[in-house]
């Protein structure tokens, strides 16, 4: 279990950023194994050992896709290898294609977010008469008859540990969020030297992207007791060690924080969810193809600041946890957060990233609709000040 835990209420304080009560209900779903640690790659073979696999069906990235072997999987091993950093319903649909001429009895994820999130979906749809569009939403899942094993390469996503995946759909240029219990993992295999090899940049957004995790869960209107340990230990994680990682890719210890800190903020994922920062997040990638770690990076100071004065105390402790100031003060906040990803290498202004000026409008537009996220934030979120946000950003 992680070592920190939330900040207890100050005197006469009257309770701002607490959210959820402890006897609330709610719902924890894990893994049925977990395997942590430098070498427990070799896992991945003795499940499918262990489970008499024959026709194993690997989904990766092309950089993963080279290094399969690594995997050791017995069988007629089947590999797609053309997940995209963002992917969407053809990505997915080449891949269902090759997944039912090779009709697998265990679907490995092998890469980041993008990779996990395609092998849930493959390893439900696979076989039956289910579509993704008959899958949208939550709980629309019938089932699934094949093993699931992920294996994350990168410390960002926490997909490996959650039960939702994403993909793009290019004629609204809308994320389509699908959550089902059958799409958890039998076995989930994080480890940490498989991230070795990501560079500086990447190593930077993705971390960012588990603090955002653990950040917008920690402060959620959903958020939970039983979470709020995981998600500031992440935190925690990610302000000392990501500074690390980006600096020494080989830092094996860095690593490894890094890869529990994404482990946590995917547990963070089911139960609670994020909130505006993915919201206002999301149009980088769906419109613009800006990598979905840089974009949670770029919005998050903002989110942040803007929800302080809701969750005033929980604000105070996720700076104080990635290493920053104590602050109750908005812009001060916003510095600090802005100071910690800039810090990184990590470019901040939209404009430096090809979004057009012109766009802001529409990608507001589109922000404020995801409601499933935004009305979730502790703080009501309009579409004017989404504008605004992405006109500071500019």
């Amino acid at each position: 279990m992680p070592n920190a835990l939330p900040p207890a209420r100050r005197a006469g304080e009257p309770g701002k950023g607490t959210m959820t009560s402890l006897s609330a209900p709610i719902e924890i779903i894990r893994p049925e194994v977990i395997e942590f640690g430098s070498g427990t790659i070799a896992a991945v073979a003795r499940f499918a050992r262990g489970k008499g696999v024959r026709r194993p069906l690997v989904v990766a990235d092309a950089f993963n896709a080279a290094r399969v072997d690594l995997l050791a999987l017995p069988g007629e091993v089947t590999v797609f290898g053309e997940v995209k950093p963002e992917p969407d319903v053809p990505n997915l649909e080449k891949a269902l294609g090759v997944a039912r001429a090779a009709r697998p009895d265990l679907v490995v994820g092998f890469g980041g977010g993008s990779a996990m999130d395609l092998a849930k979906l493959v390893a439900v749809l696979c076989t039956g008469e289910q579509k993704l569009a008959d899958v949208v939403g939550p709980d629309k899942v019938a089932g699934r008859s094949v093993a699931l094993v992920q294996v994350p390469t990168t410390s960002g996503t926490g997909s490996e540990g959650g039960i939702r995946a994403l993909v793009t759909d290019p004629a609204t240029r809308n994320k389509l969020a699908v959550q089902s219990r059958f799409m958890l993992a039998d076995l989930a295999v994080v480890d940490p030297d498989l991230t070795m090899s990501v560079p500086p940049q990447v190593t930077a957004a993705t971390g960012v992207d588990a603090l955002a995790h653990c950040a917008e869960a920690f402060t959620s209107r959903k958020a939970h007791p039983t979470i709020d340990l995981y998600a500031l230990e992440g935190i925690r994680l990610v302000g000392r060690y990501l500074g690390r990682a980006v600096k020494d890719g080989a830092d094996r210890e860095a690593r490894a924080a890094l890869s529990l800190a994404s482990l946590y903020g995917g547990f963070c994922l089911g139960p609670v969810n994020t909130t505006a920062g993915h919201a206002v997040a999301y149009p980088l990638g769906t419109r613009h193809h800006i990598a979905h770690g840089l974009a949670c990076a770029v919005i998050f100071p903002h989110t942040l600041a803007f929800n302080m004065p809701a969750v005033e105390a929980k604000t105070e402790a996720v700076l104080e946890a990635l290493g920053a100031p104590a602050t109750r003060n908005p812009a001060a906040a916003f510095d600090a957060a802005y100071k910690f990803c800039a810090d990184l290498g990590i470019e901040m202004k939209l404009s430096a990233l090809g979004v057009p000026a012109d766009d802001l409008g529409a990608m507001a537009d589109e922000a404020h609709a995801i409601r499933r996220l935004l009305d979730n934030n502790p703080r009501d979120l309009g579409r004017d000040a989404i504008l605004k946000m992405y006109q500071t950003a500019f």
